[in-house]
């Protein structure tokens, strides 16, 4: 089956556990304000390639995979393109590769639990905690994303959470502890992340000619995010 690729990290150490090949597709339903991959955006951008030529590509990197590493699915959104990512993981399954799915949870859940069958680790992007604030701020549907963790529940698959702490909107020390507590309320919680926000995307919207809606806002660095984290 064919899929639209926007771009490989050969060797990541922050989506998920150990040495990762990441694998970033094209498409996304979102417009998210602080989203830093807007080429990913079009789902006709990219270039395509087979499900099977991407185990093969992603298997020449295998012997890094020690210590739980592994593949990882990102984007974009990767359930714009589910049954594709669904035949990668089957295939990289085959091959006794451990599978990570990086998600805003978007997307057809009869479509999404197929690709949960060989779905190693769900590495989930909870944005927001409001109907209201996803709908502002990333045109999205909180109830959706809601459906698709009870989905990984049913499923069994491990879970991390993960949130982009931005100054003045996702900032406040009340609304972080309610992102933990969301996270620890659900059964298959494993992992919290909480990630700075950054502006080296910058030049990424500039090029293509949209307007980033948070330029303004000063980035978040790690002893800021540090501080914050320690008054949880």
């Amino acid at each position: 089956m064919l899929g639209r690729l926007n771009s490989i990290q050969s060797l990541g150490a922050v989506d998920g556990p150990g040495l990762r090949y990441v694998v970033f597709l094209q498409g996304c339903p979102l417009r998210c304000a602080y989203c830093h991959n807007p080429d990913t955006w079009p789902a006709d951008g990219g270039e395509e390639i087979e499900a099977d030529a991407l185990v093969q590509k992603a298997l020449r990197f295998r012997p890094y995979w020690k210590n739980g590493g592994g593949v990882t699915i990102s984007g974009g959104e990767p359930l714009y393109q589910a049954p594709f990512v669904e035949e990668l993981f089957a295939g990289l399954h085959e091959h006794g590769v451990h599978t990570a799915l990086d998600t805003s949870g978007v997307g057809n859940l009869a479509e999404a639990a197929r690709v949960l069958d060989h779905t190693d680790l769900v590495l989930c992007d909870l944005k927001f905690l409001t109907k209201a604030d996803y709908m502002k701020y990333c045109r999205g549907d909180l109830a959706q994303v809601e459906r698709f963790l009870h989905l990984t529940a049913m499923k069994q698959v491990p879970l991390w959470i993960r949130h982009v702490v931005v100054p003045g909107l996702t900032d406040g020390v009340d609304h972080l502890r309610l992102i933990r507590d969301k996270a620890e309320s659900l059964p298959n919680f494993e992992k919290l992340e909480f990630l700075p926000f950054h502006k080296l995307c910058i030049e990424k919207y500039d090029r293509l000619g949209i307007p980033f809606p948070l330029r303004d806002t000063p980035a978040m660095n790690d002893a800021w995010l540090k501080e914050l984290i320690e008054k949880l």
